[in-house]
């Protein structure tokens, strides 16, 4: 059993804006734009503070005094400043979208780039749907954040601190009692946005359990039709819906309460201001214009304040979004290149070495899935594996191409220790074909050129009729062209089969790991395919893991595993003859084959299960 993926609540939550500051990272390379924006930002901010200037000239100077002249003035200073403003607002709007955008998009990139690095083993413990999720959705809300959201903190940040310098400005007595109110609008909001920030992270996380849920019953809905599980499906995706429905609908109602309180706070503030300078006005200490500058900067600040609480929360979104990608992009492989790699000896010959290696799964750490095992393979050799399931077979396979590392002991190609080679080297010499092979949606010659992403149409037609393949794919409507669809949806098992194994011919490998790629495949498909494969072992060195005895006689050399163990090896009379695993396993498939003659003609071999 694979470890239980993790979970929300496994995670902590984002307390703090924190995570956002790591994005800074991804603006530098477009500074000339930042900058742009934030003059932009900085114009249309003092803009926007010039209007109480404004307001006071046109009740003191247009009003007031009974001059056309001064009203003409003061409304030309108003088309002035709405100008500016314009202009400042729409070069914010395009430049800040286009960084967003730009951001997000180097993001999802560098992401892809992370899990691509990442090992096999770090999907042992983490859903593929939930980096899905975080790769569309959590992204999605990043642009919102830096395409919108940070530039309307930052402009409402700068009209509230310029909005309180105008306000001292304009009457420093009254000013005193706006600061006097503002703890009283600032506490409750940052006790709120605690709760906003949790409820934040968790509605992300519960949208990508949904995501994986998705991705695993989409993936498997052959399984759920004819297993008739669409009903218990719909109950649970149903509940898992719901289930973000409520956190969101709870981040929602924190969201409007923080919003409320700090609205009714801020503008009660502003009735108390309005009636001590309505009693100013009256006593001949400030005048009507100054008391309409004063209330217009009092409600700039108020809705500064107000603003700047619903824009916390949306920022909060935004920190839990990018928690999560950074959580990702921070992640380290365990597989790593070492610093100085080995180069392997050319033309590589395909000699493989088990020293002593003990390896256990992360997922399994009190389960050895090998035990001090110790081969010698030669190149050139062709070498089966048997044994029960969990026995160690698909292991050694996955140590050659080093998705993992023992735990102790070492595994050498060509006579170099794998950790001492670059990944990418060390595969370049090998090839897998799989019990199931991956088709990707696309045509055929990208399938096949999957192996060999330089090799020519020639070399990829070469490469299918080598593993015949050619035959079918002519067959097709567009021929080589023709969508295979989603996962070779299009194409029978014997059909993907051959198609993987024309993807290995085309890469040449020295060293070829073949995972009992027969035994899922009627008699006629196993014939071609089982013909492909002894073309492509011809003079490589070839391991094959088998369930099904009767595709092993052939081997050099049998290899009987155990427990992660070795504990038998020889050709298969042989191990007949020693009446061990390898015999009981022989004997349960013939009898429920049916007797066999050992000198049976090889065809009929062949078709034994």
């Amino acid at each position: 059993m694979r470890e239980q993926a993790v979970t929300p609540n496994d995670r902590p939550g984002t307390r703090n804006l924190g995570a956002l500051r790591r994005l800074l990272g991804f603006t530098r390379p477009y500074g000339w734009q930042l900058a742009g924006a934030l003059v932009a930002l900085f114009v249309g901010a003092g803009s926007v503070l010039a209007f109480g200037q404004v307001i006071r000239t046109l009740v003191d100077s247009g009003l007031t005094s009974g001059s056309t002249q001064a009203l003409n003035q003061a409304l030309m200073l108003f088309l002035t400043v709405v100008l500016a403003t314009g202009i400042a607002v729409g070069l914010r709007s395009y430049l800040l979208n286009w960084i967003g955008e730009r951001v997000v998009a180097d993001i999802r990139k560098s992401v892809f780039d992370r899990v691509l690095s990442l090992d096999v083993g770090f999907f042992e413990t983490t859903r593929v749907g939930e980096v899905i999720s975080r790769l569309t959705s959590d992204t999605a809300l990043l642009q919102v954040v830096v395409g919108s959201t940070l530039a309307m903190v930052l402009r409402t940040g700068l009209l509230m601190i310029g909005g309180i310098v105008m306000l001292a400005i304009t009457s420093p007595a009254l000013t005193g009692l706006v600061l006097l109110g503002v703890p009283f609008v600032i506490l409750p909001a940052w006790l709120l946005g605690y709760r906003v920030r949790r409820l934040s992270r968790a509605s992300q996380d519960r949208i990508a359990d949904v995501g994986a849920y998705v991705d695993e019953v989409i993936h498997g809905i052959r399984t759920v039709q004819a297993c008739c599980h669409e009903p218990i499906d719909r109950e649970r995706y149903g509940t898992q819906v719901e289930s973000a429905f409520e956190v969101a609908a709870r981040r929602s109602q924190t969201s409007a309460l923080l919003a409320a309180v700090s609205t009714l706070l801020t503008f009660g503030a502003i009735g108390v201001v309005l009636w001590v300078g309505g009693r100013q006005v009256l006593a001949g200490a400030i005048s009507g214009g100054e008391l309409s500058a004063f209330l217009f900067y009092a409600v700039v600040v108020a809705g500064s304040v107000g603003s700047l609480s619903e824009l916390m929360g949306q920022l909060l979104r935004g920190a839990g979004a990018s928690e999560r990608l950074m959580e990702l992009l921070e992640s380290e492989p365990s597989i790593r290149t070492p610093p100085d790699p080995q180069a392997l000896p050319e033309p590589a010959r395909g000699r493989v070495e088990f020293d002593a290696v003990r390896f256990v799964y992360p997922a399994r750490p009190d389960t050895p899935a090998l035990d001090r095992l110790d081969l010698v393979i030669e190149p050139g050799e062709r070498v089966a594996l048997v044994g029960p399931s969990g026995a160690g077979k698909s292991t050694l396979f996955q140590l050659l191409l080093r998705f993992y590392d023992p735990v102790a002991g070492a595994v050498r190609f060509d006579g170099v220790d794998l950790r001492d080679l670059a990944p990418a080297e060390l595969r370049r010499h090998m090839s897998l074909v799989p019990q199931d092979p991956v088709i990707f949606g696309a045509n055929a010659w990208e399938n096949i050129r999957y192996g060999l992403v330089d090799a020519s149409d020639a070399d990829v037609r070469r490469a299918a009729e080598a593993a015949h393949a050619a035959e079918f794919l002519d067959r097709l409507p567009q021929g080589f062209d023709t969508f295979l669809g989603e996962r070779g949806v299009r194409l029978s098992g014997g059909e993907r089969q051959r198609i993987a194994i024309a993807r290995t011919v085309l890469r040449n490998p020295v060293l070829l790991l073949l995972d009992e790629a027969t035994s899922a495949l009627d008699a006629e498909s196993e014939r071609l395919v089982q013909e492909a494969l002894e073309h492509l072992m011809q003079g490589r060195t070839s391991i094959v893991i088998a369930h099904r005895l009767a595709t092993v006689r052939t081997a050099d050399r049998i290899l009987v595993l155990d427990q992660g163990r070795i504990v038998a090896s020889g050709r298969h009379e042989e191990l007949m003859a020693e009446d061990g695993l390898y015999a009981r396993l022989a004997s349960l498939q013939f009898q429920d084959a049916g007797a066999v003659p050992a000198q049976a003609p090889p065809a009929l071999r062949l078709a034994l299960p």
